[in-house]
This record gives C-alpha cells, structure tokens and sequence, in this order.
C-alpha cells in the first residue's frame, strides 16, 4: 500500500498515524512545507519517503510530489492528513489521483453547513432553523420568524471562527455592515450544551468505533469570550445519541474515515444536529479515546487502512476528561497543587499549540475516571479561580 500523508508533522500526536502505518508495511509518504531537519525522529524513520514544498497552497507543487511518488512507487491507494485545514486539497489530490475516498465533488455537502442541514433533514434529524442571508432584509425576514439572538456563521468555515451572536438589530445592522463577501449561514440560537459522536468506520461505512463526549459550554462562547473550557467522555451513550449519529453516519455516507458530529442537547431534552467534521475530533481527543479504552486508536486505524479490521475490544471503562486552563487567568490551585491532588488520575499534561489554546486552553490537564462525578470535581477544582 501506498500511503500518502499531507503534514504528519501536525498536530504534534498525528506522527503516530505514520508510525503504525509502517509497522503494517506501507510505504509512506511525508507531503509538508515543514523542513526535514525539524520532523521529529520517529516521524523520520517511518516515511519511506519525504517530500518538500515551499507552500502547501501551490497545489502544482503537490500535484508534481503525487507524480513522483506515482512514478517511483506505483498507484497511490490513499490520501490524507486528518486535518480540516486540507480537507478540500486531499479531495482534489484524490480526484486526480483516482484515490479511493471523499472527492472534490462531494465537498459541498459536508463543507457547507447549509448542505449539510439539508442532509440532517433527510435523515430524519432534528435540526435548528437555519437558512443562507445575503442581506440585511434576508436577516429581519428570518429573525421576524425565529426571533433573537440569532448565530450567523461562514457557511463554508472551521469552528467557531468569524461566528457572531447578534441579540438585537443594532448588532443585526453592525454584522451586515461589515460582513466579508462570502456567503454567511444565520441560525436560531438554541440554549444546550454540544454533545458529539464521534468514531471511526470502516471501508464498508461500518462504525467499528464510536464514542461521545459532553462540553461544559459552547466552542462559540470559549472563543469568543477567551473562557475555559472543560469536556468528557461518556461512558453510556444515551440511546437517542447515538441513533442520531448512526442515522447521521448513513446519511453522509462516511467511509474509512475518523468522524466528529457535534448536536445540541436542549434542556428540555431535545436533540439538534449542528454539523459534521469528516475527520478526527480536534486537540487531544484522539489520546482521549487511547486512555478510556486502554487500546491504540493510531494503530487501529491502520488497521482499518491495511486490514479493513478494527481488532482491539472496548468497553469505555472510564471517562476521559480534557480540562484546559488559560494563562491570563488566576487559579485557586495551583500546578502543584493539582498534581498533588489529582496525580492518580491525571493522564496527561502540557502546553497546547498555539492554533489551539484559544479553543481548548493554554495547558490542558486529561484525566480519567470510572466516575461522573469524580470527573466533574476535578474540572471544578482546575479551574476554579480566585
């Protein structure tokens, strides 16, 4: 199998997708901007071959690295990278490489958040109302409908960045004065908390994985706000959950792939999809998933890559929790303290990069427990401030 990798050197864990490729036999190629000499060593000794380029976003230059590697290689079987970012340039890479896998032509659907609600709606899952506005009439006429606060959001974007709550009209008329020329997607606003389902599938679209996970509050919010954020694994994924992401799964037709579905849960209990990421869940989530099981979620996915087998047995004997804390901010407990305290259920520690400490916080804490309620006192006693 030829296998290969845009930016393995990013974020800092995917090297592991590489490493256990090899272990399998692949041959894999490293397609990056980063210089060799920086790649870390174990990264190194698992590309069969690396290539470099002065910029990711000369698709020429990574059309020539496909080329190359075709000539001396054979047929390339796969492309990715699992990053957002190079969603749409895999899929280019793919479509004219003849790849197996999402292709340019089904970007849209599961780009576009406006597709992608059309496609919940087929699937018989609830959505919030939603609809794509050009202007400030197409804004009034849908708010006369849902009233306010509204969310508007890039209908084709990543996360939460350049998303706006608007409360009343003056901020309504403010957004559309300064709205870049692209097509914005406004949304009724719908008071939850975001629940996932998030997995893997198989090349059939079987999911031989699948997890969920609660947030303390919404991504929005923690950008927009610089706030802490908290999330965690569940142990029992409750029954409508989970037939709203299986439902989900068969409506996108998610094959081979990791897959991140975030939905509302209302506190009256109603379940909202929200959208769909084809691509593992962000930050360290995918370690997450390693210390809930107590399995290897890289090289089980190259066992799916290789094998077309998911061969570890799970039972989620514990929930994981990524509790993230931010620099700016005065904590009641210190580092030390922390560690002292919670040293027994503490997984990992460490620095975030940069491109996730707004999102997900400067330092970020994983910890497990069997109990709920053990989980939610550590998030307490982590960001607990003065």
């Amino acid at each position: 199998m030829n296998f290969i990798f845009l930016s393995p050197h990013f974020p800092p864990n995917f090297y592991q997708f590489c490493v256990r490729l090899r272990q399998r036999g692949v041959n894999v190629f490293g397609l990056t901007d980063a210089p060799y000499h920086e790649l870390r060593p174990e990264l190194k000794e698992a590309l069969t071959e690396y290539y470099w380029v002065n910029d990711m976003h000369d698709y020429d230059q990574l059309l020539r690295a496909g080329g190359y590697f075709t000539h001396r290689y054979g047929k390339i079987d796969r492309i990715d990278s699992h990053n957002e970012y190079w969603l749409e340039t895999e899929a280019r890479l793919r479509t004219d490489f003849n790849v197996f896998g999402l292709k340019t032509a089904e970007m849209d659907r599961i780009k576009r958040k406006s597709r992608m609600k059309q496609t919940f709606i087929k699937a018989g899952v609830e959505v919030a109302r939603g609809q794509i506005v050009q202007t400030l009439s197409d804004g009034l006429a849908f708010i006369k409908e849902v009233g306010y606060p509204v969310i508007a959001k890039p209908d084709l974007g990543v996360g939460a960045t350049n998303t706006y709550k608007i409360n009343h009209q003056l901020e309504l008329e403010q957004f559309f004065s300064q709205k870049p020329p692209v097509d914005y997607f406004m949304e009724e606003f719908v008071q939850g908390v975001i629940c996932t389902f998030d997995g893997l599938t198989n090349h059939e679209g079987v999911p031989v994985f699948y997890t969920s996970h609660q947030y303390s509050q919404g991504i929005m919010e923690v950008v927009n706000n610089n706030d802490d954020v908290y999330y965690y694994s569940y142990r029992d994924i409750p029954a409508d959950l989970e037939e709203a992401g299986r439902r989900t799964l068969k409506a996108f037709d998610v094959k081979e792939r990791f897959f991140h579905f975030e939905f509302f849960r209302t506190p009256n209990n109603r379940l909202l999809a929200l959208e769909v990421n084809m691509r593992p869940p962000g930050g360290l989530t995918l370690d997450m998933f390693n210390y809930a099981n107590n399995f290897d979620i890289y090289g089980e996915w190259a066992n799916v890559m290789v094998y077309n087998e998911f061969q570890a047995i799970y039972t989620r004997p514990y929930h994981c929790c990524h509790i993230g804390r931010k620099i700016h901010k005065h904590y009641q407990n210190s580092h030390e303290e922390v560690l002292t305290r919670y040293g027994g259920n503490i997984v990992y520690h460490n620095e975030l990069p940069p491109l996730f400490r707004l999102a997900m916080g400067d330092y970020a804490y994983i910890v497990r427990s069997p109990s709920m309620s053990e989980i939610l006192e550590m998030a307490k006693f982590i960001q607990q401030q003065k």
